[in-house]
Formats: structure tokens, sequence, C-alpha cells
């Protein structure tokens, strides 16, 4: 009976021993599988139209990951480029012109265009802030996505009563891949400081990992405890 006490201690330090080593190389191993998916997937649109003279595997006679996503890079950043100039800029008017007259393309086109203009402009305040609002009944509190000032008719028909109405999107757990935009008061509407990037991992995690909060103004807790006189 002398040995079971130890026994339990063994066994308890290897377990604690393998989810320490999971909990390093799980989310590795996970990283490198999507980059090199990711790559792969890329390659697999691109290389097929790569001209064989221009394509390095075909002198290497080896297969070179990212060759592909390169190339796409490359290219998309000339067309960028081009596109600031002026004849760049008359040849995507005209690219667009034609798109336009296509009844279903063009819905789509400029969905798609909407979408991108307003995620990447470096000007746009949308999800760069995240809030809590009562949902789904008073008392029960959701985390939202501020997506910015209600705008356009939206913003006439509900601000005419003097109270600034803004625009939230509320994703679902664990997967915040879809969700509801609702138009709330801002009075409403509590702000945090968490950022966009820590508020989706508290959602993935279904509230497991949430962000360190320090409020402003509060000391630092000290290191090391302060020394107490012997006897108190």
């Amino acid at each position: 009976m002398s040995d079971s006490p130890e026994r339990i201690s063994l066994a308890g330090r290897l377990r604690n021993n393998f989810l320490t080593g999971l909990i390093i190389c799980a989310p590795l191993a996970i990283t490198i599988w999507l980059t090199f998916t990711f790559i792969d997937w890329a390659d697999s649109w691109v290389t097929p139209y790569i001209p064989q003279r221009y394509d390095p595997q075909y002198y290497l006679d080896v297969a070179i990951p990212g060759t592909g996503l390169l190339i796409a890079v490359l290219l998309i950043t000339i067309v960028g480029f081009l596109g600031k100039n002026l004849i760049g800029r008359s040849i995507v008017n005209f690219g667009e012109s034609i798109l336009h007259r296509m009844p279903l393309v063009r819905t789509i086109y400029r969905s798609v265009k909407q979408i991108l203009e307003t995620v990447l402009k470096e000007q746009s305040t949308s999800f760069k802030k995240c809030g809590l609002i009562e949902f789904p009944s008073p008392g029960m509190w959701a985390l939202v996505f501020i997506s910015g000032d209600a705008q356009g008719e939206i913003a006439a028909k509900l601000n005419a009563d003097g109270e600034e109405m803004i625009g939230v999107f509320l994703p679902p757990t664990p997967v915040p891949t879809a969700g509801f935009l609702m138009f709330v008061p801002r009075s409403k509407v509590i702000m945090l400081d968490m950022t966009p990037e820590e508020g989706a991992r508290l959602l993935i995690s279904g509230g497991l990992i949430a962000p360190e909060y320090k409020p402003q103004g509060q000391p630092v807790p000290a290191l090391v405890a302060p020394i107490r006189p012997a006897g108190t």
C-alpha cells in the first residue's frame, strides 16, 4: 500500500506532461497543416495556368510548394499598381461597364466588391470594436461586433426620434461565420476594451478563452508578496 501514492503521483505527472505537450504541439501542427493546405489550394488554382517556360518546376523537375501562391501575389500586386494610373483605371472602368450590363453577374460583382472595399479599406471602422447588448431577453447579454453607425434610409427612419442607432453583428458560437445584423440604440450597447480578435477567440472557445482585463487606473499587483513582521 505504500507504493500506491507514488504510483498515482507518477501517473498524474505523466498525464500532466502529456496534456502540456498536447497544448504545445496541437496548435503548431494545426497551423502548419492549415498553412500547407492553403498553399496547395492556391497552387492548384494558379500553377496550371503558368506557361511551361516560366514554371520553375519544369527546369528543376521538383515540386516547389508556394510557387503558384507567390506568382498570384505578384500578379495581384502588379494589377493593383497598374490600376492606380490613368490607363489602368480606364481599362478597369471599361471592364466594369461590361460586367454592369450582365443582369446576374453585375449583382454578384457589386456585392463582392462592396464587401471587399469595406473590409480592406484602411479608414474603415468596421468590426474594430466589441460590445454587449441585452439579447435574447433583458438580463441576458450577448457579445457583438460593432459594424458602424446606421446610414442611408435606415438612419433616416430609425434616427427620427433623436436616438442614434448603430449596427451590430451578433455571431453564433462556436463558428462565427454567420449571425444577425441588428440596429440598436447606441445607449443600449456596452462598449468593451477587447479587440475583435480577442472577441472572436472568446466566441470560438465558448467562453473558455477570456482575454485578460486590466482596468485603467488599477495598480499592477506586486509579483512578490510583502514580508510581514514576525508575530502578525
